[in-house]
């Protein structure tokens, strides 16, 4: 039996390149060794303001993004979060066991309360994406380096269950990728890329066309040298761009900044900017392909599986805690 690898992303705004690079190319990968389940984590975006006229539609165009990307939905499976009920009901089954120590260490909610305020749902964030997380009994979470947290939080949390009631969860590890785990932002390269950021010259997103494309990244905060070289702390706007264009020719960094080291900046951003536009071009033409009453149909439809597969796990994690017969 396959090895089970889990991760979820936001609906909120447009998928961006490092949504793109650092999770949904790693999820394509996945696809080929493990049993992939993916899903569009809507309860989670409801902790930060939103317009619940548009919700559904982002909803749909998230999910046709991951589709565009590289996801299969023959093998993996893909689910909006809010159909599958048990994620809320585990969510609250694990919150009866987490500290309020545990949840006062997450920076995240450090972060984004300056954003959202300070409320339960955002604050019980990281205990809801460990019930994502082990309610498929994951063994694997293709992550970010600032998730980290919350999959150790995810691990303490399925152990101590295991140790309370019955061996049930996994411990689960981290995937992180090598390259691309970090995109950062164009305007302000010691930040990473973000949907919340204000300026779109932040960011290019994984849409965007190629006149877009090119425009923002003519823009990209690079510094007052001349010298192309890989080095974050002296060029992290130029190291940003090395990174970018290795992830979209395969190439190792090294060998671009050898390649381009007497290259003019804007040359150099306008190289960057053509591999961008090559790299997500059979994106966009898939995602102009989807049909969304066929999309919005395959979605009920795998809402049907997900449910399926998480109520044996849900009924054990019941039983064992004294709420079944």
């Amino acid at each position: 039996m396959m090895e089970v690898a889990f991760s979820g992303i936001q609906p909120t705004g447009d998928i961006h390149l490092g949504n793109y690079l650092g999770a949904l190319r790693n999820w394509v990968r996945l696809q080929e060794s493990f049993d992939a389940v993916y899903c569009i984590v809507d309860l989670h975006a409801l902790t930060i303001p939103y317009d619940p006229e548009t919700f559904a539609t982002e909803r749909l165009e998230a999910a046709k993004a991951v589709i565009a990307a590289g996801i299969d939905p023959d093998r993996s499976l893909l689910y909006y979060q809010s159909d599958v009920p048990a994620h809320a009901e585990l969510g609250w089954l694990l919150g009866t066991m987490t500290s309020l120590g545990a949840l006062n260490r997450m920076t995240q909610f450090k972060d984004k309360s300056d954003q959202a305020g300070e409320f339960l749902g955002l604050y019980a964030y990281p205990v809801l994406m460990a019930a994502d997380i082990l309610l498929y009994r994951a063994n694997a979470v293709p992550v970010g380096e600032d998730q980290t947290q919350h999959l150790e939080l995810t691990r303490d949390l399925a152990e101590r269950f295991n140790q309370r009631y019955q061996e049930i969860f996994p411990l689960p590890e981290a995937i992180i990728p090598e390259r691309g785990a970090r995109v950062m932002s164009l305007k302000n390269p010691t930040s990473k890329m973000s949907k919340s950021d204000p300026s779109e010259a932040s960011r290019v997103l994984m849409l965007d066309g190629p006149d877009t494309i090119v425009k923002k990244m003519g823009k990209a905060v690079t510094d007052s040298g001349t010298e192309i070289r890989y080095d974050w702390l002296e060029k992290p706007g130029i190291s940003n761009l090395l990174e970018i264009l290795s992830l979209f020719t395969d190439r190792s960094v090294d060998s671009l900044a050898d390649e381009h080291a007497g290259t003019q900046y804007g040359v150099f951003k306008k190289t960057v900017a053509d591999a961008v536009v090559e790299g997500l071009e059979p994106v966009r033409s898939r995602y102009a392909e989807l049909d969304d009453v066929e999309v919005a149909n395959l979605m009920v439809r795998n809402a049907d599986r997900g449910r399926e597969r998480a109520a044996p796990l849900q009924d054990e994690v019941m039983r064992a805690m004294g709420l079944r017969p």
